[in-house]
């Protein structure tokens, strides 16, 4: 990151502007899932194999299985299993946000069943170990790593939140429909012991176990730890085991090889038969869990039905027959392609026609775009693709049929961090937030740029740009630098407690804990943070910032007009669909584009003493089309 050429794809020379590529016709490029589900007698089964070994190992604990898009199933308590588990604590124990916090075991399980389901598809199985590997400071964690760039997926922790106007939730409209995707309690879990459920090579869902107390995170990937509540869980794969080959160990991001479990299946030691006869009430019984299921067992929804609530468009919805979109159980595309909202802020906002002329570009670039976390090598990237206009609100949504659930919500957290942080409103905003905490990152950062009108709409912000301030080593990785200006500092850190964007949720997740155990009668809202509103009942960062790459702020020459997201298959690949995605855009439609290069964050040179360095704005892999050898194909747009 040092001074010398890191201004990343997009950081301006004199390269001739590429004709883009045309978009894909609508031919049918993926192949979608089929449709799978766990039935009742399948959630049985995964129950009697987890509470088999938990029961063989004396260690009872709480046992959760979701769907695919996060309907909790059932969640099953052993007899003895702790009520309780506690959040890591600080470095330093000067606990903040998440740390050192007691919560209910059964929140812990169903995150850990959401993370394994959501992080997973037909073309990687990830678990909550390989969670831990991607969201810590350095990659991969360990003590003989320090030094090493931050996880790729650092920050995806605080998503799928409680808060999300996104996700839906249990019980939402007087039932208790199967619409999906469905939020987690804690965001996603970094705490080994949940797993992806597969059938017929499908992702069908997740399974979470609660067991020894302790919520967090294994610090050091380098070593095999003996985990009996991973044991535990992995039990509970038995007969929906992911397939080898897409495995996390199948699959590596710069060349390091990501984990999925430290314990085996020849390691398990419950012998015997597991039936579901024997287990309840022998071992335990079904819960409830307030705001997320009763005392029973119920199907799960096969994704891509209407019911799943992720399904495929219509032709009237969006014209790449590839193109799935969220649905309301009703037939109703959720989030449909539509015109900016923010008449009041912008004098020219995005139209229905730019905004849909985006998402198209963008599914396009993507649908040429070679995977980088999916098996076989040379799969075609997946994601979920978001606009929004300067006020937070959606666009439209669109993702690839198999692309992982994370990045649905995920997505809407770029497109509406890259808008904030670009936005003349941030610095205000943040100010206004009721918490002197989250104030304080506005004077750090205008210290730490030397510029006390920083966060005030001069620059162009994108996730990669904002993730850099947020790391706890600036420049990312390198020891005995100080703390990014919306991080906490090195002492203080863990993946529980980033900087701003942990500070923003830290009342919602309290609200909705209170919630879940039953002192408060009353759940967070569904909106994240406690900035004033954009617009009644909206505001800019409705379902939380997001601190890692994969957005572009939109502009209309030297306006900012909107915010593009992209997740699910990389971050140099989420970079490229969305900044490739709107310059294809721009110049199909005209009078929308990227932001000026002479505005865009990697114009910034932070002076540390001994060095400067330039903040980063993208960065696209070189050579990464199926269908092209070109490099370097974001270099002078």
């Amino acid at each position: 990151m040092i001074l010398s050429g890191c201004g990343g794809g997009g950081s301006g020379g004199s390269t001739p502007t590429p004709t883009p590529a045309p978009a894909p016709a609508p031919t049918g490029l993926y192949t979608v899932p089929a449709a799978e589900a766990l039935s009742i007698a399948d959630v049985q089964s995964v129950i009697a194999h987890a509470a088999a070994e938990a029961n063989a190992r004396h260690l009872p604990g709480v046992i959760a299985v979701t769907d695919r898009v996060g309907n909790v199933l059932a969640v099953f308590r052993m007899t003895g299993a702790r009520a309780t588990a506690v959040t890591s604590p600080a470095p330093n124990g000067v606990n903040m946000d998440a740390q050192n916090l007691t919560i209910p075991a059964e929140a812990g399980a169903i995150a850990k069943a959401v993370t394994g389901a959501y992080l997973s598809s037909s073309g990687n199985a990830f678990s909550t170990r390989t969670a831990s590997q991607i969201v810590q400071q350095n990659f991969p964690p360990g003590s003989s790593t320090l030094g090493l760039e931050s996880g790729p997926l650092f920050g995806v922790q605080f998503s799928q939140l409680p808060c999300s106007d996104l996700s839906a939730r249990y019980g939402a409209s007087g039932g208790a429909a199967l619409i999906g995707p469905k939020r987690s309690p804690l965001g996603l879990s970094a705490d080994p012991g949940g797993f992806p459920l597969y059938k017929n090579g499908v992702v069908v869902g997740g399974i979470g176990v609660m067991a020894d107390g302790v919520y967090g995170f294994d610090p050091n990937a380098i070593d095999i730890d003996n985990d009996p509540e991973e044991a535990i869980a992995l039990a509970g794969t038995l007969g929906f085991e992911a397939p080898e080959s897409v495995r996390a160990d199948h699959v590596y991001v710069d060349g390091t090889q990501l984990r999925f479990t430290d314990m085996t299946y020849t390691g398990l030691i419950a012998t015997g038969a597991a039936s579901y006869a024997g287990t309840d009430p022998a071992l335990g019984s079904l819960v409830a869990v307030r705001g997320y299921a009763v005392a029973t067992i119920i199907s799960g929804a096969a994704y891509g039905s209407e019911a799943s609530g992720v399904r495929a468009s219509t032709t009237s919805e969006f014209s790449n027959r590839d193109a799935f979109v969220l649905t309301d159980g009703a037939g109703n595309n959720r989030f449909p392609v539509r015109a900016g909202t923010d008449a009041g802020d912008v004098a020219a906002p995005l139209s229905a026609t730019e905004a849909r002329a985006i998402l198209e570009e963008a599914f396009g670039v993507m649908s040429r775009a070679r995977a980088q976390i999916r098996q076989p090598l040379d799969s075609r990237a997946q994601v979920t693709i978001s606009l929004v206009d300067t006020r937070g609100a959606a666009l439209g949504i669109v993702r690839a049929p198999d692309a992982p659930i994370f990045g649905t919500d995920v997505a809407l957290q770029k497109a509406r961090t890259a808008a904030f942080m670009s936005s003349r409103f941030a610095a205000p905003q943040l100010l206004a937030d009721p918490s002197a905490d989250v104030q304080h990152f506005v004077a750090a950062t205008r210290t730490f740029l030397h510029d006390p009108n920083a966060l005030t709409g001069a620059f162009a912000f994108t996730d990669r740009a904002g993730g850099l301030l947020s790391r706890p080593h600036f420049p990312d990785g390198e020891i005995a630098r100080p703390n990014g200006p919306l991080s906490r500092p090195i002492a203080q850190f863990n993946p529980l407690s980033t900087g701003l964007q942990s500070a923003l949720i830290l009342t919602n997740v309290a609200q909705h804990l209170g919630f879940v155990t039953g002192a408060s009668g009353t759940d967070t809202p569904q909106r994240c943070s406690f900035i004033p509103d954009a617009a009644p009942g909206q505001n800019r960062l409705q379902n939380g910032l997001q601190i890692f790459p994969g957005s572009v702020p939109v502009y209309r020459g030297n306006v900012l007009v909107g915010g593009l997201g992209v997740s699910g298959d990389g971050i140099d690949q989420d970079d490229m669909v969305s900044f490739l995605g709107l310059s294809n855009a721009g110049l199909r439609v005209g009078g929308i584009s990227n932001a000026p290069v002479a505005i865009r964050a990697d114009n910034l040179v932070v002076d540390l003493g001994d060095a400067q360095v330039r903040l980063r704005y993208v960065n696209c892999p070189f050579a990464p089309f199926l269908d092209t050898s070109t490099q370097n194909v974001c270099a002078g747009l």
